[in-house]
């Protein structure tokens, strides 16, 4: 039986999930969670196999969570469900640890399907978003404002020390991260720096 956990700041989401998933014989639904914060907190209790989680949440975003948890519970599973398709958020959730990331519209059997597969390991990413991400440039170099954020990770500061020293908003920190995930191939923290050492791009 999969274990799943649903992640939606909009309770009438989670409800046409949860009714969904309960049609299934094989996955049930264990715990609900209206924000990024409360879905890592309730994964650390009630263990489910799978998050379906939702980008744009109050409180933490989808794709802190995410990282949050793939960082702390490497075992589960997080599914990305948005309403919205812009690379940028598709790379952050890629860059964060999220095995797949579907659209809101998908079709019902797509999302059971798709449950089903990010539950044992495999990676999910329709045709129509893997295009979307294959349509972004394909920069091999660090931009001198990348490089910046770098180095700070690099030197132990986290995102809101980051975002205070470059005088931007810790969303924009992010989203130079998830950039710089792309481009270095990383998947966390440790291993953009590890590269970034490997490759000379920052001095410890």
């Amino acid at each position: 039986m999969i274990r799943v956990l649903l992640a939606d700041d909009h309770a009438l989401i989670r409800t046409g999930l949860a009714t969904l998933i309960r049609c299934a014989r094989d996955m049930t639904v264990v715990g609900e969670a209206e924000d990024g914060k409360s879905a890592v907190e309730r994964c650390r209790s009630l263990k489910p196999d799978v998050v379906v989680m939702d980008l744009m949440m109050p409180v933490m975003d989808g794709a802190t969570a995410a990282e949050a948890i793939v960082r702390d519970m490497p075992s589960v599973q997080v599914l990305v469900l948005t309403s919205f398709g812009s690379s940028e958020d598709l790379i952050r959730a890629r860059a964060a640890g999220a095995r797949g990331v579907l659209l809101k519209d998908t079709p019902n059997r797509e999302i059971l399907a798709a449950i089903r597969t990010v539950a044992s390991g495999k990676e999910v990413l329709p045709p129509a978003l893997q295009r979307l991400v294959e349509a972004e440039p394909s920069e091999t170099e660090l931009s001198e404002r990348q490089l910046l954020v770098l180095n700070s990770v690099t030197k132990g500061f986290n995102t809101d020390d980051i975002a205070r020293q470059m005088g931007i908003s810790p969303s924009g920190v992010k989203k130079h991260l998830g950039r710089i995930f792309a481009r270095l191939g990383a998947c966390t923290r440790a291993e953009a720096v590890a590269i970034a050492l490997r490759r000379r791009l920052v001095k410890t």
